[in-house]
């Protein structure tokens, strides 16, 4: 009978042919991924009067999502705005903003995107993402414009792997009940929302 002998170096490579496999589908795996606080800014701008474009911030927001970013495929996200967090450097309008022609913040503290598709991009066009917005306790459907600037491991603090995104869309407030100063163009209807994130991987 025939005998096959093996190298250390060919058995080396049968056993870890299997280990390697294995290794590579885990990292596939899709991952929870954190925005970092640290790194999140929320802004919106809106006409005024047709004069210009007012700029705001919302200070305080939080989100997770989950996604695979080998295979680029994402599954689940949520954001959290405090919508009294709201900030345009004047404290008479952020006051009338968070009253109940705008925001309603005691009835609707919370403004939350919860995201349902992404369809990724490229070099030349970004990637788009689907999702509810719910705003003064009513949802619709939005879609972002997404591009995602950096994937490495951070070169310094948590070091842990983090992604580096920003998005934006545009939405038309009135269509969530929040109508004040449509009619006269006292402010405008279409508001641009921006998104410029940090989210790192959980372990």
């Amino acid at each position: 009978m025939q005998k096959f002998y093996s190298s250390p170096v060919q058995l080396s490579l049968a056993l870890l042919t299997p280990l390697l496999l294995v290794a590579g589908l885990a990292q596939s795996q899709p991952a929870d991924w954190e925005i970092d606080s640290e790194h999140f800014s929320i802004a919106f701008e809106a006409g005024h009067v047709g004069y210009q474009k007012q700029l705001g911030l919302f200070l305080e927001g939080s989100g997770s999502f989950h996604y695979d970013p080998d295979a680029r495929e994402f599954t689940a996200g949520r954001v959290e705005i405090q919508a009294g967090s709201i900030f345009t450097n004047l404290i008479a309008r952020d006051n009338h903003l968070r009253g109940r022609d705008f925001l309603n913040t005691r009835r609707n503290p919370v403004i939350v995107f919860e995201a349902t598709d992404y369809v990724p991009g490229n070099d030349a066009v970004p990637g788009t993402l689907a999702g509810n917005l719910t705003l003064l306790g009513q949802t619709h459907p939005v879609v972002l414009e997404v591009t995602i600037n950096k994937q490495a491991k951070y070169p310094f603090g948590h070091r842990r792997e983090t992604l580096g995104i920003s998005a934006h869309t545009m939405i038309t407030r009135s269509q969530w009940g929040m109508d004040y100063g449509v009619a006269d163009n006292l402010v405008g209807d279409e508001v641009t929302l921006r998104f410029e994130f940090e989210a790192f991987r959980l372990l």
